[in-house]
């Protein structure tokens, strides 16, 4: 009996420490596609900006948007309703500017710094939209999903606060025949 327990307890011990460090995801939308798909499993690390780091441009994350996770057939919606919390949606997309950098949309091309950015990621050759001069500010984010046309993203947004990233997608595990590092 005492062994039992010693694995139980070192078993629970290892989930916690993994759960502070991974976070299992499942992508829901198609507006990362097609870098990523509906359905597609994923492991964030949550610590990938702890410390000093800070995302980077070329980073896929996912955060806490602004927006209500209200599905009312969903646990989100069932648990806002019994808490009277709300809870927001997760999002996932790509870092296309960070603090200081100066973001343009023109003629469907996206430019940081001036530079047009070489996006051989996206699922079209055009972004939609038009953006001038966007200073992103201290401490936020400018994002995008990889499928223009479909993401809702800075482009109607605006910024995200650096401190709503939940963590970095580092691995796609499944579908098996796709596991890679992202």
């Amino acid at each position: 009996m005492k062994e039992f327990v010693r694995d139980v307890i070192i078993a629970l011990a290892i989930v916690i420490v993994i759960s502070l460090v991974v976070k299992p995801t499942i992508v829901k939308e198609q507006s990362m596609e097609d870098t990523l798909h509906s359905n597609d499993f994923l492991f964030l690390y949550k610590l990938a900006y702890i410390n000093d780091d800070h995302p980077e441009p070329g980073d896929i994350i996912v955060f806490e948007s602004d927006l209500v996770n209200n599905d009312p057939q969903g646990l989100p919606g069932l648990i806002n309703s019994l808490t009277g919390k709300t809870s927001y949606k997760l999002l996932i997309k790509r870092v296309i500017g960070v603090e200081g950098d100066v973001i343009n949309i023109k003629d469907g091309v996206v430019y940081r710094n001036g530079e047009a950015l070489d996006e051989d990621y996206i699922k079209e050759d055009y972004t939609n939209g038009f953006i001038d001069n966007l200073i992103v500010p201290e401490d936020q984010l400018f994002v995008m999903g990889d499928n223009r046309a479909v993401s809702m993203d800075s482009r109607e947004l605006g910024t995200i606060a650096e401190d709503r990233v939940v963590g970095k997608a580092v691995i796609r595990v499944f579908p098996f025949e796709d596991f890679r590092k992202l």
